[in-house]
């Protein structure tokens, strides 16, 4: 029988392909034991533990704190607990503007038998409304020119202002005239409370006089 060439050289390139499988599976096998070299599993069964002398744990061991020492340690490295003191500590909630303006109004002042009332502050687009209401309960009519309307911030600052709805000359019939007055938001936006002044044109015997209005935004 003859001895083929293509054959022979299947059959070394077969057995050349095993060897060299064998070869890299040692390989394989060799450097992952090196690596692996030095780590052993927790030993953490309760029997070993129980039979160990001491609190020291060994240096391959995972020892478990309980929850309330972890809590413990924390408060002591951040002083003692004093943050969690501070954060205990109640704290009265500030009443919002809103809440404040509802419960002071309305806000009235009256001279010479003539009442002035606040009746709310409200933000309008960009400006802020102040609804207010005159009466006369005197006996003749009184003038006003709103042109002389005083509006004062918290910071002593004068804002410009502009009177809608109100008569410039108000009966004397004890009856309530409706009106407002504006201002723009741009010129209270650091304010928190403001003031006003009106007198009656041209004897100025009636002075109207109203702080602590607050701004509501």
């Amino acid at each position: 029988m003859k001895w083929n060439s293509t054959i022979g050289l299947t059959l070394i390139l077969l057995a050349s392909m095993l060897i060299a499988g064998v070869f890299s599976g040692i390989a394989g096998t060799s450097l992952g034991r090196e690596a692996l070299k030095g780590i052993t599993q927790p030993d953490t069964r309760p029997n070993n533990l129980a039979n160990r002398k001491g609190d020291l744990p060994r240096k391959d061991e995972v020892l478990i704190l309980p929850e309330d020492k972890i809590i413990a340690n924390v408060k002591t490295r951040i002083g003692g607990g004093k943050v969690a003191a501070v954060a205990a500590k109640p704290v009265s909630a500030a009443p919002s503007k809103v809440a404040t303006a509802q419960a002071k109004f309305p806000l009235t002042t009256e001279s010479e038998d003539v009442t002035l009332e606040i009746r709310s502050v409200q933000q309008q687009g960009d400006s802020l409304i102040i609804s207010v209401g005159l009466r006369n309960a005197n006996k003749a009519p009184v003038k006003f020119l709103y042109s002389f309307l005083e509006v004062k911030d918290d910071q002593g600052r004068t804002l410009s202002a502009n009177v809608e709805g109100l008569p410039s000359e108000l009966p004397a019939d004890n009856q309530v005239y409706a009106g407002i007055i504006r201002l723009p938001m741009a010129s209270v936006d650091k304010a928190e409370k403001l003031s006003l002044s009106l007198s009656d044109y041209p004897n100025q015997k009636v002075q109207l006089e109203a702080a602590n209005i607050p701004v509501v935004r």
